[in-house]
């Protein structure tokens, strides 16, 4: 079956430093085997691709990159960099790649601009931002200018994880907490729910956010979320719809890092089987085992279709896969 893969990262050689901040979250001898194959857009990644049946891939910087940068006109220049060498890179190959903008959300507006540039004249499908900007999240009252934008150009925006700004004390002592193995979703469907209570989808109902993960939990909780928002909180002005409305119509996610039917099962059932995409989470997660969990995920040839590939071509932007 036809595959797209919407959450496989690379780099240019300009923000490697960057990744020093997730590589605390990782073990070392991950992160020298990653840096290599995350330079690598060539014969080495296609050659992979190949081995594990992926038509296209839909690459994005590996983060945290431009997000923890403090001077901002040097964040905007690296993204811009990085934004250039991908469009390239798609142009070299576009039938197997398309592309996920890098912004540098430290000035909205100019990410704003920056996202319709790579959208309307670089081709590519949307936007990765790899967690909160310098203690900023996506629903700061700053980022309203690129809500408007994104929404307006129909662009999807994925969230990828990345660490808080100073880690809780919840996390002391227990290191194997902080990262992929339970961290990193926290904060992520913290910061999907934040858009979710700040109103930003009731703003703006055609903007698109994608979480990786099977939705980074928030697909197992929806229920109580409707249920408990009454009586712990009432935003300002109040939510005319209950969470739930909002993640099922603004929110899609893949199964980047998730290889296994029960959560599948579950982001079906919660989000709607329309708003599930197929990702690896490439080279950090081993591509051979997606592929060898989705071709035995055992649910109707339909629904396998719609998470492959239909609904990567229905939602993302200009998509070149044919």
């Amino acid at each position: 079956m036809k595959t797209i893969a919407l959450e496989e990262h690379f780099l240019i050689p300009e923000l490697e430093t960057y990744l020093e901040e997730t590589f605390q979250n990782v073990n070392r001898d991950l992160a020298a085997r990653a840096v290599p194959r995350l330079l690598d857009t060539g014969a080495g990644r296609l050659e992979t691709m190949d081995a594990c049946g992926l038509d296209m891939a839909v690459l994005s910087i590996a983060g945290p990159g431009v997000q923890i940068e403090p001077d901002t006109a040097l964040a905007g220049d690296l993204a811009r960099k990085a934004n250039d060498v991908l469009a390239g890179i798609m142009a070299e190959h576009p039938a197997r790649y398309g592309g996920l903008a890098h912004l540098a959300m430290q000035d909205p507006a100019g990410a704003a601009d920056e996202l319709e540039r790579c959208v309307t004249d670089l081709n590519m499908q949307g936007a990765m931002v790899n967690g909160q900007t310098l203690g900023r999240y996506l629903d700061a009252p700053e980022n309203e200018v690129f809500w408007e934008r994104a929404a307006a150009l129909r662009a999807p925006v994925y969230i990828h994880p990345g660490n808080p700004v100073s880690k809780p004390v919840c996390f002391e002592g227990h290191p194997g907490l902080w990262g992929p193995f339970w961290s990193w979703g926290v904060e992520t469907g913290t910061h999907a729910l934040r858009l979710v209570l700040a109103g930003v989808f009731e703003r703006y109902p055609d903007a698109r956010l994608i979480l990786g993960h099977m939705g980074e939990g928030l697909p197992f909780m929806m229920w109580r979320f409707d249920s408990r928002l009454p009586v712990s909180y009432h935003p300002e002005p109040p939510l005319p719809e209950p969470p739930s409305f909002y993640l099922r119509r603004n929110v899609t996610c893949t199964t980047s890092g998730v290889f296994d039917d029960v959560p599948l099962r579950c982001a079906l059932d919660g989000l709607g089987e329309d708003n599930v995409m197929y990702s690896i989470d490439y080279p950090f997660e081993a591509s051979n085992l997606a592929d060898e969990w989705i071709s035995k995920a055992d649910f109707p040839d339909r629904v396998k279709e719609k998470v492959c590939f239909r609904n990567a071509e229905r939602i993302l932007l200009n998509m070149t896969a044919s």
